[in-house]
């Protein structure tokens, strides 16, 4: 039961991030991708840290192998990820990047294996295929073009999100919090924070500031910061540290399809019957991914104190 609830809030996580091509597209200066990522994370990060300051006091900030696992996951999952997912979005068409994406459960499994010793089930193999199957008839269009920097830009960030997402199961949520809400607050905090920083001096290099800052690129910066980022990661983050990594990187797949619904409800796009097919296929897919007939104990527990304690080592 409690695994079927963490599902069901990580599942937030890319419904709330189906909204940034749609928030990106209509609230936010044009040509500023970079600057849009560090503007996403780098407020919602300090938020979350300033949250964790009042909550838990002098614990907000890392202490110990978290300064530079903080930066590590950080960096992977925030300022590398939405660096290389811009580059591949303004190099590749939509389609060839989503199913790209849709390639993360197998990256993940492969890294689960080789850090953590973690075999897929079968259940999630048979989910991964379909779910690709489905984003590509979802998304995939015959003239798409492959443009080789988009193509790498889209292989990479695939790869350090899934490196990312096994290393947040592989040290878990940092000690000395009295409640583990607070811990995964900091967590979500010092990653965004660092990939903030990593992405606001690029952003001003490449891209240089706007001239103005309308009212409505303030209230889409406003949204994406904190619910398309906070709220977004922290309940990832969630998913992560406690579920096996390939059973929550399945959720991701969630994205197109939500992506796919809100251009047809409110940019007026059109669905094929193909495009539907493809979104019933995925979601089939998300359920036999993260459902598991007889959880095991690890996989539904963060992992013990002797454990973390015997990975830090490695």
């Amino acid at each position: 039961m409690r695994d079927i609830r963490i599902v069901a809030t990580s599942a937030l996580a890319p419904t709330l991030w189906d909204t940034t091509y749609l928030v990106t597209t209509e609230f936010l200066p044009p040509n500023r991708p970079l600057l849009a990522g560090a503007l996403r994370a780098l407020p919602a990060g300090l938020l979350l840290v300033s949250a964790v300051a009042v909550l838990a006091g002098r614990s907000a900030l890392p202490r110990g192998a978290w300064w530079w696992r903080s930066a590590v996951l950080g960096t992977l999952n925030i300022g590398l990820f939405f660096a290389l997912l811009f580059v591949a979005a303004y190099s590749l068409p939509g389609g060839v990047a989503a199913v790209l994406g849709a390639l993360g459960p197998f990256v993940v499994a492969a890294f689960a294996f080789v850090l953590l010793g973690q075999h897929p089930t079968r259940r999630t193999l048979i989910g991964a295929v379909i779910g690709v199957a489905g984003v590509g008839l979802l998304v995939l269009r015959s003239n798409a073009a492959l443009d080789p920097l988009g193509l790498a830009a889209a292989a990479g960030g695939t790869i350090t999100m899934s490196l990312g997402t096994v290393l947040g199961r592989r040290w878990g949520t940092p000690a000395g919090y009295a409640h583990t809400p607070t811990a995964l607050l900091a967590l979500t905090g010092w990653q965004l924070t660092v990939g903030g920083l990593l992405l606001l001096p690029v952003a001003f290099a490449v891209e240089g500031m706007p001239s103005t800052l309308t009212t409505t690129n303030l209230a889409g910066f406003g949204y994406l910061s904190l619910l398309g980022t906070a709220l977004a990661y922290f309940l990832w983050f969630r998913g992560v540290t406690t579920l096996a990594p390939a059973r929550v990187t399945m959720l991701a797949l969630l994205s197109p399809v939500g992506a796919a619904v809100l251009g047809w409800a409110v940019l007026g796009q059109a669905l094929t019957v193909g495009q539907l097919i493809g979104a019933a296929a995925v979601l089939a897919a998300i359920l036999i991914g993260t459902s598991s007939p007889s959880p095991s104990r690890q996989e539904a527990q963060p992992p013990s104190p002797t454990r973390s304690s015997v990975l830090a080592r490695r």
